[in-house]
C-alpha cells in the first residue's frame, strides 16, 4: 500500500501552528490575519497550482491565452499547429515558484492545460491530467528537481478530460472523475483494458445547457469508498466494484454548488484515528443560485449563496446541517489550516464562473472554526486589495501561510479597459497563528529532517524546540496535511489528519520529544 505525500505539523496551546522554516515578515498587520505581496507579476495567471515536496509550487494557466508576460529560456518555443491562439509561442504558460527564495522560473507545457486536474503521486511526482483541445487526453508529469520540466504522455488518458476531478487512492493510483461530457471515471496509471467506467450519477446531476456538475467534489472516506458530490447532492461510491453504496439527501433548497455555480468543499479534519469508528464530515460552502448562470449571460448578476452545508458522511442516517456565512461567496476557495480551521478565501459576491460573469469581489477571507458551536464558527479576516475572481487559486504552504494567485475572467490576457484585469501577482495571507506575539509558542521541528520513510501503524518521535517558559504537554498535538491540487475553487486530495500525541518528554534546552502514531491504513 503506497503512502501518499503528507506534511507534519505540531500545534501548541490555542492550537497554534509551528513553522519549521523561517516565517516571513508581512507588509500590513492586523489582529485577524496579514497580507504580503510576494510578486507583482510572475508573467502568467496562476489558474492551477500545486505545492511540491521541495517547497516549490507549480503553477500554470492555458496555452491558448496568447503570449504571456514571461519568455521561455533563450531560443525555446512551443510549436503547436492545433493551438487556437498562437501556433508558435515563445512565452511560458507554467512556472515553478520557489517559496522561500521568492523566485520563479519558466516551465514549458507542450499542449493545452486549460481547466485540467491533477494530484501528487506517492513518489512525490505531480501527475497532471487532461485539458482542452490537444491536451484533453494528455498526462503530464513533473518531477521535483531544480532543473526539471514537464514531461508529457500522449493518449495517457482513455477519455477526454476537461473540468474533471482527481483523487489519490490507497493503492497509490489516481482516480479521475467526470469532466465535460464525460459521465464516467478512469484510473492512472492504466492497469485495465476497459479503463472508462460509466458513472450514471454524473449524468443525473447534469443540468441541461448549464451543467452545474463539473469539477465534482471527491473525497476518500475512511471506509475506502469515495464521497462524490455534484450539483446539489452526493453519493458514497465503491469504485472497486462500481457500486453506489449510499445516496445522501439533497442539500436543503437544492441550490447548485458545482461549476459553473461554483462553491467549494472540504473534508473536515479526521480525528480519533485509533477509534473503532472514525467520523468523517464534509463541509460545502457558497455557490450560485438556480438561474444565476443564464442570468449572468444577459448581464444580470444574482447574489451568490451565503450558506454552508455540513454533513457527517459516516452516519447511518446522515442529514445536512445548514449554516450562514457572514459574506456570500461564489468561486471561493476552502483551505484547511494546520490547526484544523478552514479558510474561505477569494471569489465574488454575485454572478457565476465564466467569462465576465462575476461581480462584487469578496476581498475578506473568512475563518471557519469547525469545533465551535454553530452560530459562532465564522470570523471575518483582514481584506486584501486585489480582486481574485474567476480562475483564482490558493494553497497552504509549509510555513503556515496561504499562497494566493490568479484571477482571469477573460478569454485572453486582458489588462486594460475591463472591470477585473488579468492578475499576474502572487500574495500570501498569514493567519493570526503567525502573529509575532505567538513566536514563543510556535514549535520548530528539529528531527527527523525527512519524513520520506514514514509508514502506517508506526510510532514516531518528533523533536521540537518551544521557547516558552511553560509548556502544557496535554495541549501539544501533531497533525498531518496532504498538499492539494487547486483549481476552480476546489483543492483536490486536500486532507488533514489529527494524530494528537501519546507522550511529550522534555529533554532540555527548550527541546521536547513528541510521540505520535501514524494511521492504520491508506484509507
Amino acid at each position: 500500500m503506497a503512502a501518499p505525500s503528507f506534511i507534519f505539523s505540531i500545534l501548541l496551546l490555542l492550537q497554534l501552528l509551528f513553522a519549521s522554516l523561517p516565517h516571513h515578515r508581512t507588509l500590513t498587520s492586523a489582529a485577524d490575519g496579514t497580507w504580503q505581496l510576494l510578486q507583482k507579476s510572475i508573467g502568467i495567471s496562476a489558474m492551477h497550482l500545486q505545492l511540491l515536496r521541495n517547497d516549490r509550487v507549480i503553477m500554470f494557466d492555458r496555452t491558448d491565452f496568447g503570449p504571456s508576460n514571461l519568455s521561455l529560456p533563450t531560443g525555446k518555443c512551443r510549436n503547436d499547429p492545433t493551438d487556437t491562439a498562437l501556433q508558435v509561442d515563445c512565452t511560458a504558460h507554467s512556472v515553478e515558484y520557489d517559496v522561500f527564495a521568492n523566485k520563479f522560473r519558466a516551465l514549458t507545457v507542450q499542449t493545452d492545460v486549460w481547466c485540467s486536474s491533477g494530484a501528487i503521486m506517492p513518489d512525490g511526482n505531480l501527475f497532471q491530467t487532461g485539458g482542452f483541445n490537444d491536451g484533453e487526453r494528455r498526462v503530464r508529469v513533473f518531477n521535483p528537481c531544480r532543473t526539471c520540466d514537464w514531461n508529457e504522455i500522449p493518449n495517457g488518458l482513455t477519455a477526454k478530460r476537461w473540468y474533471a476531478s482527481n483523487h489519490i487512492l490507497p493503492d497509490g493510483r489516481q482516480i479521475i472523475v467526470g469532466g465535460r461530457g464525460q459521465f464516467n471515471y478512469e484510473f492512472i496509471p492504466k492497469n485495465i483494458v476497459a479503463n472508462k467506467i460509466n458513472l450514471p450519477f454524473l449524468s443525473e446531476t447534469n443540468d441541461k445547457g448549464i451543467e452545474n456538475n463539473l469539477y465534482p467534489f471527491v473525497f476518500l472516506n475512511i471506509d475506502g469508498n469515495l464521497f462524490i458530490f455534484a450539483n446539489n447532492r452526493a453519493i458514497l461510491f465503491d469504485y472497486v466494484n462500481n457500486i453506489v453504496v449510499k445516496k445522501y439527501p439533497m442539500i436543503p433548497s437544492g441550490e447548485p454548488r458545482s461549476y459553473p455555480s461554483t462553491g467549494s468543499a472540504v473534508l473536515l479534519p479526521l480525528k480519533n484515528l485509533k477509534a473503532a469508528a472514525i467520523e468523517a464530515e464534509v463541509l460545502v460552502c457558497g455557490g450560485a443560485p438556480k438561474g444565476s448562470y443564464l442570468q449572468s449571460l444577459k448581464g444580470t448578476f444574482m447574489a451568490a449563496l451565503n450558506t454552508c452545508a455540513r454533513i457527517k458522511i459516516t452516519d447511518p442516517n446522515p442529514e445536512w446541517v445548514m449554516e450562514t456565512m457572514p459574506l456570500a461567496r461564489v468561486m471561493g476557495d476552502m483551505i484547511l489550516l494546520p490547526n484544523g480551521n478552514v479558510l474561505l478565501i477569494n471569489g465574488a459576491g454575485s454572478g457565476t464562473a465564466g467569462w465576465e460573469q462575476g461581480r462584487d469581489p469578496v476581498l475578506s477571507p473568512v475563518l471557519y472554526q469547525p469545533d465551535y458551536n454553530i452560530g459562532s464558527r465564522f470570523e471575518v479576516q483582514n481584506p486584501t486589495t486585489i480582486p481574485r475572481m474567476y480562475h483564482s487559486t490558493a494553497a497552504l504552504l509549509r510555513d503556515g501561510r496561504v499562497l494566493v494567485g490568479g484571477s482571469n475572467p477573460h478569454a485572453f490576457y486582458n489588462f486594460t479597459g475591463v472591470l477585473f484585469p488579468t492578475e499576474l501577482s502572487l500574495e500570501a495571507f498569514s493567519p493570526a497563528y503567525l502573529d509575532a506575539k505567538f513566536d514563543k509558542l510556535r514549535p520548530t521541528i528539529i528531527a527527523p529532517k525527512s519524513m520520506s520513510g514514514i509508514r502506517y501503524r508506526k510510532k514516531y518521535t518528533i523533536q521540537v524546540v518551544i521557547n516558552s517558559d511553560k509548556v502544557d504537554e496535554s495541549l501539544v498535538s501533531v497533525t498531518m496535511f496532504a498538499p492539494a491540487f487547486n483549481t476552480h475553487s476546489f483543492s483536490m486530495n486536500q486532507r488533514l489528519l489529527v494524530l494528537g500525541n501519546e507522550k511529550v518528554t522534555a529533554v532540555g534546552n527548550s527541546m521536547y520529544n513528541v510521540e505520535a502514531t501514524t494511521p492504520k491504513s491508506g484509507n
